[in-house]
């Protein structure tokens, strides 16, 4: 090989390094991840056999990059998925372990998805609301446990916060209203517990708010109503007591308001039964009073459940003026008199109007 071939040789190769080392991942990352799984064990599927080599970037299952840093931006690993992995098994996944608090070293982190994997315990990272760049936070589906850390607010950028069906514990944080950019709350099936932030209205961009099956307390916070985006609230089977803010009826987009199975009180505003609502169950608490004879053509229900409640008197006439109800029941309350005639009546059966004081008609037996 001559001197100008040998020069030619090893510019070529210090180029094919550098160029090699750019579009890897970079060791500290790589170190990160591995760590990160080592506080994991998945017996069944072998999802991190492929973690191997020097570059996490490719072809690490559940592992994306950004294309121009070659920093981690991605953990996406999820326990119920339609990969060739979990067909070829012919099951779901199941993974025990917890998350490492290696997962904070991962500077780019954009979305972190770990879900349904039934069997991840211990607590959230304190360390992950230090991640600028995080977006997402999905975590549905295991048995992690601990407090939303505290200071969960820092993370500007984020838009899903998903740690439904855990064992999750504490109150909300204060400073969860600070993440302006957040649209998709679902907090579900956990042991959350305390008021909720009387500055809940705070978070501007929110279209979905699922905090059933906890043990929330307190009074719902008018603030919601300023919520403009705000389509779906569910604050059901929690312990919330006190009347329901009139707000409520008056959001431009809410249409599903499910508050049942709480300790609520008083008499149902008005405005809920004329509002963009559709999906209204109020059933399970303990509202009293007449109903409302409020209904009209814009009230477009596909369920009003009204059930288990205190409500007495005649069921309103003006129902029949509803625009569209396709299931109601107001069944075991104290109303009485006569089931008015044509619709929405004369499609509903007669579970819909039982254990009552003394309804009749159809589908109940006739009037005396």
């Amino acid at each position: 090989m001559t001197t100008f071939s040998y020069i030619t040789f090893l510019a070529s190769l210090t180029i094919f390094i550098l160029t090699s080392t750019v579009r890897s991942c970079p060791a500290s990352d790589r170190a990160a991840l591995l760590a990160f799984k080592a506080a994991l064990h998945e017996p069944y599927l072998g999802i991190f056999n492929s973690w191997t080599g020097t570059d996490c970037c490719h072809n690490w299952y559940g592992v994306s990059c950004d294309m121009e840093t070659k920093r981690v931006a991605d953990i996406n690993l999820r326990g119920e998925s339609e990969d060739p992995i979990f067909q070829k098994a012919g099951r779901s996944g199941y993974m025990t372990g917890s998350i490492s608090p290696s997962v904070c070293k991962l500077e780019r982190l954009s979305s972190l998805t770990i879900s349904d994997w039934k069997g991840i315990s211990g607590p959230i990272p304190a360390c992950i609301t230090s991640l600028p760049f995080l977006r997402i936070i999905d975590l549905i589906g295991n048995r992690i446990s601990g407090e939303i850390p505290a200071d969960i607010g820092r993370l500007e950028r984020m838009t899903v916060l998903n740690i439904a069906d855990n064992l999750v514990t504490g109150r909300i944080p204060r400073s969860l209203t600070n993440l302006s950019s957040l649209m998709h709350l679902d907090l579900r099936n956990n042991r959350i517990w305390g008021p909720l932030p009387l500055d809940f209205g705070r978070l501007p961009m929110l279209s979905r708010a699922l905090l059933s099956r906890n043990y929330i307390s307190g009074t719902i916070p008018d603030s919601i109503s300023k919520i403009y985006r705000l389509a779906d609230l569910d604050l059901s089977l929690n312990k919330l007591s006190g009347e329901i803010p009139a707000s409520l009826g008056k959001m431009a987009v809410l249409a599903t308001l499910n508050l049942d199975s709480n300790k609520l009180s008083g008499k149902i505003p008005d405005s809920l039964f004329n509002s963009a609502i559709g999906n209204l169950n109020l059933s399970k608490n303990s509202f009293q009073g007449y109903l409302p004879d409020v209904f009209g053509p814009r009230s477009y229900f596909t369920v009003l459940d009204l059930s288990y409640n205190n409500f007495r008197g005649p069921i309103p006439k003006s129902l029949s003026q509803a625009s569209f109800i396709g299931h109601m029941d107001l069944s075991h309350n104290r109303l009485c008199g006569r089931i008015p005639a044509g619709p929405p009546f004369d499609h509903l059966e007669a579970s819909s109007f039982a254990y009552n004081a003394c309804l009749c008609g159809k589908p109940l037996g006739a009037c005396q």
